[in-house]
């Protein structure tokens, strides 16, 4: 029998017959007094795992020795403090450490002898009470002029600092369109004011922190411990038969050993590059695990048009799977609880889902009713902790609210049978991409590529991930991507508390604002803003930090894999077409500058024009004028009809090998009224080419019109296809 033991150790009475926990390839330690050594697992955090170990060691009357020496074989030598980055706002940083700091900014003692920095792991919240506190004039000049300004003082910009939090400071200023009479206007002049002197105030910190030899060394052993010995697990999947796959599908070395990272590991973040077969790695990595009773019922999610290409490498790997495939005519009104009734309870091999229908199954009135449940005592037990209650209290009303939001979504949608009454063991999700716009609890404003917001399907996405993954002991969760980062290395946090919730907790990093504290740096500076006409300060993510730490913990969950094979064809290069804007365009940025000017002054409600719907405008004029301006002339200059001149060289000298060309285009989809679709098929026809060899993938609406369209297009049938980003770029096969 094999049983988790703490700290990721697996502890059995004998070696298992199975092939799967038995040999090399064993997570095991072979328990027995006279036994010795026969397996442990010399990945994860080596620290923890020798504690586990030495604790052993002294209840079992060392019968644990071997193992214990194993380990502190592979112990790294400590890292410098060269290698630590260490910040105001680092969650392994100890309050005491914060409070001599203060110390050393005031020059005395009088502060830290009745006031303590509070730091709360569980929330993330740090505390400096009695920001005002002033122990003698000189200390007043420190705070005003030094590390601080008139309008926010030193210990408000510490305690800023330490949570991360974007500093702001508004000025309240008469206006008659409020309810009040009033409304609050950044001070951009104070605002930036604040930001440098915190700059100072970290400098002095990071050139202050390392100067205590005894500091210096504690600290060091404190990150270290936590931190510093993360050992990257290496899986051979060559012991793996797949009893039931057909002999006509070899898998590539790749494939297999990602496999045995899936059946061996909770969770995992396949992140194959394109062209790498990570579809046949999660259907042999499903039925693995069901055929060995790791799982008993499989789930996989992919994009709408996908399904039928997914049952077809299903069945061409496991021809005799018993499969059912969910699609949105399964999933319309009056079938929906049938199909979720047939999911709840028939046994099958595989159950293949569409986007569109799994994002529409609500978890439970239960479920939520528990997580509130279990979120406010955590914010109860951390409210006693802080003087200043205010914080805590905001996070327990914006939680009530959340709930109250979440109880009234599930009325209309609650069918009887709720995700988490499904029994789903394995969440597959294809192209996981698509769900990392969870709404993220921050105290960071202004970043961008980070929103509070979220999306609602991707905020389900992460309620259902974690249901499953606690109704199976923490694992059960796959997402594969073949772009884990699209708009910043922080979109790895995400994809970490998909699949690695639980150990970022044991580090202390399970927060947004924790987690930046410990790897990333923000700077504001002034950038161009949406008009083009004016500017405004930004905030980025300009630097980023321990990063071979944030590698290594990454490590225990992400499979990586570059496509290296010699037969796939180059990529040729690209050329980048810049045209000079027209007089009409110009005229256009000034309107749009009005616009947005009037949107920051208030001179119009936000339901009749906003920020949003400004870009929206500014990037339809930017590809042409008409889709914003009925009354605007068509112009040769534009960019339809550059791209039509450039499709139509490589149409004409491809005729004899009947060459196909993708087209790609995100605004303006076909419709009835004027869109670029249209326009460059228009401007396509006019040059000679035949309206039977260009084509819109949106035409194509069901999976048997897609087939059929990739299979003209690869015949050279259709010579040019045009079509967005999401429906034209995933899954199609068309070379």
């Amino acid at each position: 029998d094999i049983q988790v033991g703490l700290g990721g150790f697996y502890l059995t009475g004998q070696r298992t017959q199975t092939g799967m926990a038995g040999g090399k390839y064993s997570t095991a330690i072979l328990v027995g007094e006279d036994r010795g050594l026969e397996g442990v697992d010399l990945s994860g955090n080596l620290h923890a795992k020798w504690r586990v170990a030495e604790e052993a060691c002294r209840v079992h009357r060392l019968r644990f020795r071997a193992n214990r020496e194993a380990i502190e074989a592979l112990l790294p030598h400590p890292l410098s403090t060269a290698d630590i980055y260490a910040t105001l706002g680092s969650p392994w940083i100890p309050p005491d450490v914060i409070d001599d700091f203060i110390t050393h900014l005031m020059g005395s003692k009088a502060y830290c002898e009745r006031n303590h920095v509070k730091y709360d792991e569980l929330t993330g919240l740090w505390e400096v009470p009695h920001k005002t506190f002033y122990c003698r004039s000189a200390t007043k000049i420190r705070n005003d002029v030094i590390f601080g300004t008139l309008r926010m003082g030193m210990l408000a910009l510490l305690e800023n600092a330490l949570n991360v939090k974007t500093i702001a400071i508004y000025d309240t200023v008469s206006d008659s369109s409020t309810k009040s009479g009033k409304k609050q206007v950044l001070n951009r002049k104070e605002t930036l004011l604040a930001i440098e002197k915190q700059k100072n105030l970290v400098e002095e910190f990071q050139k202050w922190v390392w100067r205590s030899p005894e500091r210096k060394e504690r600290l060091q052993r404190i990150y270290d411990q936590r931190y510093g010995a993360i050992k990257r697990r290496v899986f051979d999947g060559s012991f793996l038969r797949f009893p039931g796959m057909s002999p006509d599908v070899l898998l590539f070395p790749h494939q297999k050993n990602a496999i045995a990272r899936i059946i061996l590991t909770p969770n995992t973040l396949l992140a194959h590059e394109v062209g790498a077969g990570k579809t046949y790695v999660m259907v042999a990595a499903g039925m693995e695990m069901r055929r060995v009773g790791t799982s008993k019922k499989n789930l996989y999610v992919v994009p709408n048009h996908l399904v039928g290409q997914w049952r077809e490498a299903f069945l061409t790997l496991y021809p005799e799977a018993d499969l059912l495939c969910v699609e949105p005519k399964d999933f319309v009104k009056e079938k929906r609880y049938d199909t979720l009734c047939r999911i709840r309870d028939e046994d099958f091999d595989g159950i293949i889902i569409a986007y569109s229908c799994f994002d529409r199954i609500p978890m439970s009135a239960t479920y939520y009713n528990n997580e509130y449940q279990h979120m406010l005592a955590i914010l109860q037990s951390s409210r006693g902790l802080f003087e200043a209650k205010g914080a805590i209290d905001k996070k327990i009303k914006s939680l009530l609210r959340k709930f109250e939001e979440d109880k009234e979504k599930i009325k209309d949608t609650l069918l009887g049978v709720a995700f988490d009454d499904l029994g789903i063991n394995t969440l597959f999700v294809d192209e996981a991409d698509r769900y990392k716009n969870v709404p993220i609890d921050t105290k960071v404003t202004g970043i961008m590529g980070i929103s509070s917001k979220g999306s609602e399907k991707c905020k389900l996405m992460m309620e259902k991930v974690h249901s499953v993954q606690k109704n199976n002991n923490g694992r059960g969760v796959v997402m594969a991507t073949g772009t884990p980062i699209t708009n910043s290395i922080t979109d790895i946090f995400v994809m970490q508390k998909y699949l690695q919730s639980g150990e970022l907790a044991m580090l202390g990093i399970q927060h947004f604002d924790t987690w930046v504290g410990m790897f990333a740096e923000k700077s504001s500076n002034f950038e161009v803003d949406v008009d083009t006409g004016s500017y405004r300060i930004a905030t980025r993510f300009s630097k980023f930090h321990n990063l071979p730490e944030l590698t290594a913990i990454l490590s225990s969950i992400a499979d990586f894999h570059c496509v290296e094979e010699t037969d796939l064809p180059e990529f040729g290069g690209y050329r980048q077409c810049v045209l000079t804007p027209d007089p009409a365009f110009k005229d256009y940025l000034k309107v749009i500058s009005e616009r947005a000017e009037a949107v920051r002054g208030r001179a119009v409600s936000r339901t009749e024009d906003n920020l949003l719907k400004i870009t929206t405008d500014g990037r339809q004029a930017a590809l042409d004028l008409r889709l914003v301006d009925d009354t605007a002339n068509f112009s040769p200059n534009s960019k339809v009809q550059v791209c039509a001149d450039k499709v139509y060289e490589i149409y004409d000298r491809t005729r004899e090998t009947r060459s196909a060309q993708l087209v790609f285009c995100d605004i303006s989809t076909p419709k009835e009224s004027f869109n670029i679709y249209d326009e460059l098929a228009r401007l396509l026809r006019e040059k000679g080419v035949p309206s039977c060899e260009i084509a819109f993938v949106h035409d194509a609406t069901t999976e048997k019109k897609r087939e059929a369209l990739f299979a003209s297009v690869c015949k050279g049938d259709i010579r040019v296809l045009i079509g967005s980003t999401f429906k034209l770029g995933l899954g199609v096969n068309v070379q």
